[in-house]
């Protein structure tokens, strides 16, 4: 059964382009369960047609055995009127013997009364084999050297008087070899047969589960930005498999509803929450400035409320440019940007603000990119906050400025927390939060990352993450250089 497996996996392989099948795959379990089958039948048909070509074979000789063997008493008995037994015998045996067929006579001692003479004198050696061979009754097929013969061997009563015993030999070696190429031939095609199934099976299966193959592709091609395009166009397919991909298209125009209604929904809830809260949050830092005639307490409940107000319109801000990005509204001015400036400014702003040492490490050619300034330093800004957040205090921040042959990288590194490598796949998600009771008394809206990953891979970049708990961070961005139109 492994052998099996493992030529169905060959099998399987080439007809995928050297693709990967896995054995718990439906189109593998078809393909085994079938050529299984296929095998067991085609085996069938083979062994039954070698059992019969050797039954139709050997079936006249031993008839022919049966015969002489049933009609000998008679005409030794009609012989022996005219002279003794033995000459009985020996004219019997003379008379009944044909080119290939032995028949001799031993009487209740063993010793040898009369044999077959001429062309058909058995060899010594093989009346020996047979003398201690236990010979049945019916005539039956042995193997004895090189030889195939048919042998029985029957008392000899004449009269009602044991005279011996009567052994009856048919060499039928060669047509024994012509059933033996017969049945090799059977054999080998049937092998080839088996082997043709298995390609035209694996053919076959593949052929009627692609149309699921394509299901799986475009699944798993389909993202929240393309739901509304996205759409499996089958042709040729059985009703089931159409009927499921209409169903599946159908899903998808419903998704794609949903995530509209839901894009929606946020933009306008925090465009219509943003002006209110900002009234909101202006009359409570208006009051903590007049507020001397307010308890410490007081002072303390207005002061978190304005912190919270603010934290919130952040947050709403953030919505706002996630629902933008979502519908395709943020639209970038992509220029040329001197990144080695970029850096130092992004530097200097952070460290002005947070009171934080900020080491720029950067290459000594300039590094043009093609990305939006004001969007890039939002990143930027962002990331930087994040390592100066995510340190202690006296842990310094690294802004990092390499260059290769197509694209400029910035790296972020910070020597912090760090973050476990069972959240980095997820830390640019919306609201994902690696630690909720660390994080949320940091100030964080948890948007600020998966704002920036929209950002950059809309200026086409990409944003990685490299991390180790209690070693720290590095973010890094890389961006497509500025190449000046000939």
């Amino acid at each position: 059964m492994q052998l099996l497996r493992n030529a169905i996996a060959q099998v399987l392989g080439r007809q995928t382009l050297g693709r990967r099948i896995s054995p718990t795959s439906l189109q593998f379990r078809l393909t085994l369960e079938l050529i299984t089958l296929s095998i067991l039948g085609v085996g069938s048909v083979t062994l039954w047609a070698g059992w019969r070509m050797e039954k139709t074979l050997i079936s006249a000789h031993k008839q022919n055995l049966e015969y002489i063997a049933a009609h000998l008493p008679e005409q030794v008995e009609l012989y022996r009127q005219s002279g003794s037994i033995e000459t009985g015998v020996e004219r019997t045996i003379d008379k009944l013997s044909t080119p290939g067929l032995l028949i001799w006579v031993q009487n209740s001692d063993g010793q040898m009364m009369s044999r077959s003479s001429g062309v058909n004198i058995p060899s010594p050696d093989l009346i020996h084999v047979v003398a201690q061979t236990e010979v049945p009754a019916q005539p039956t097929v042995f193997h004895f050297g090189d030889r195939y013969v048919v042998l029985c061997g029957n008392p000899l009563t004449i009269n009602g008087n044991p005279l011996g015993q009567v052994y009856l030999l048919k060499d039928i070696t060669d047509e024994q070899e012509r059933l033996n190429a017969g049945i090799h031939s059977l054999v080998m095609v049937s092998v080839v047969a088996i082997v043709i199934l298995m390609i035209a099976i694996a053919k076959r299966i593949r052929r009627a589960l692609q149309p699921l193959e394509q299901m799986s592709q475009v699944a798993s091609a389909v993202s929240a930005d393309d739901l509304s395009g996205a759409k499996l166009e089958l042709h040729q397919a059985p009703d089931e498999i159409l009927g499921l991909a209409q169903a599946f298209n159908e899903m998808l125009g419903r998704l794609s509803g949903s995530w509209e209604q839901q894009r929606q929904f946020v933009g306008n809830v925090s465009h219509e929450l943003r002006t209110p809260l900002a009234v909101i949050a202006g009359y409570l830092q208006s009051l903590l400035r007049r507020g001397d005639n307010l308890s410490p307490h007081q002072q303390q409940a207005v002061a978190t409320a304005s912190a919270e107000a603010e934290r919130t319109i952040r947050m709403l801000q953030d919505l706002l440019d996630l629902a933008r990005v979502d519908s395709g509204n943020l639209h970038f001015r992509l220029s040329p940007i001197m990144l080695n400036t970029l850096v130092v400014e992004v530097a200097e702003m952070s460290q002005k603000v947070s009171h934080r040492p900020i080491q720029v490490l950067g290459t000594h050619e300039d590094a043009i990119a093609c990305a939006d300034q004001d969007r890039l330093e939002q990143v930027l800004i962002n990331l930087v906050d994040n390592a100066i957040k995510y340190s202690d205090p006296d842990q310094t921040v690294e802004l990092i400025l390499e260059k290769t042959e197509q694209q400029a990288r910035i790296h972020v590194r910070d020597r912090g927390i760090g973050i476990p490598l069972a959240h980095q796949n997820r830390i640019f998600e919306r609201f994902y939060r690696v630690d909720e009771s660390m994080t949320r008394s940091r100030d964080g809206t948890g948007l600020g990352l998966a704002i920036a990953k929209s950002l950059i891979e809309g200026m086409d970049g990409r944003i990685f993450l490299r991390s180790k708990p209690g070693e720290g961070s590095l973010f890094t961005i890389t961006l497509p250089l500025w190449k000046p139109q000939s």
